[in-house]
């Protein structure tokens, strides 16, 4: 009988260090291509602000430095939500290759909708805020993804904070508010910066150690894809908050 014990304890313990070490081994994957897709947005924005032919297919500038949108501007600028909705919709139909180009076309168009914000903030304050969003981003994921506490509760009020941002900013287009661009902008680093808790620990639990290797690099690009958002959409609010204009 003793020895029987002795071996479902040596197998749990074996089981716990296999799950460990694969949940590890996610969760890296996750890290792994939401940093690569940060990347090649950077380097999209980058191009598109600094090389002159690149930049004329997608903004027209004006004299006063206002930047306005050119027809492939708007595809830009449009076509990630529809990629997101994609990817949300037809991932269990995709091989993991579809997945992951679907992901890499999304972030490289991203950066095209990023580049404006090289053209009116100096690029000091850019690296500035992007350091103190990386900082930040790695402290809520890190809390989201040690946590014991059930952040779940707080799902519902995140998204529909989330939908209310969305249309107070489509208001105050016609409204061109200063206060109301400020404090929606503090109102979106809250709402992203829970997201960022919540969305790390429910990747986290998405986890499955019976998972195929398609199956997890699915699970891994749809994580990437979800934290990727909560980066930018930080990232963009604070650049509004504490960013020096040109």
């Amino acid at each position: 009988m003793a020895e029987y014990d002795n071996r479902v304890r040596s197998y749990g313990a074996t089981s716990d260090v296999a799950i460990d070490a694969g949940l590890r081994a996610y969760m890296l994957r996750v890290y792994n291509y939401m940093l690569m897709g940060l990347a090649l947005s950077g380097i999209t924005a980058w191009a598109v602000a600094t090389v002159p032919q690149i930049q004329a297919l997608f903004f027209q500038v004006n004299p006063s430095g206002a930047v306005g949108l050119a027809p492939l501007g708007w595809v830009a600028l449009f076509a990630p939500f529809g990629l997101v909705l994609f990817l949300g919709f037809r991932i269990q139909q995709m091989s993991l290759q579809t997945a992951r180009t679907t992901f890499w076309v999304f972030a490289a168009l991203m950066g095209v909708s990023i580049a404006p914000v090289l053209l009116a903030y100096t690029g000091v304050s850019v690296a500035r805020v992007f350091f103190i969003t990386a900082v930040s981003f790695g402290g809520l994921s890190l809390y989201g993804y040690t946590t014991k506490r059930d952040l779940s509760p707080f799902r519902s009020f995140l998204v529909m904070g989330m939908w209310g941002l969305f249309i107070a900013m489509i208001v105050n287009m016609f409204l061109q508010s200063s206060m109301m661009m400020w404090v929606t902008s503090i109102i979106g680093v809250g709402i992203f910066a829970g997201l960022t808790a919540y969305d790390t620990q429910n990747i986290k639990e998405m986890y499955y150690v019976g998972d195929d290797g398609t199956m997890a690099g699915k699970k891994a690009v749809m994580g990437a894809l979800r934290l990727y958002l909560d980066f930018i959409n930080m990232f963009m609010f604070l650049v509004r908050l504490l960013g020096d204009r040109r």
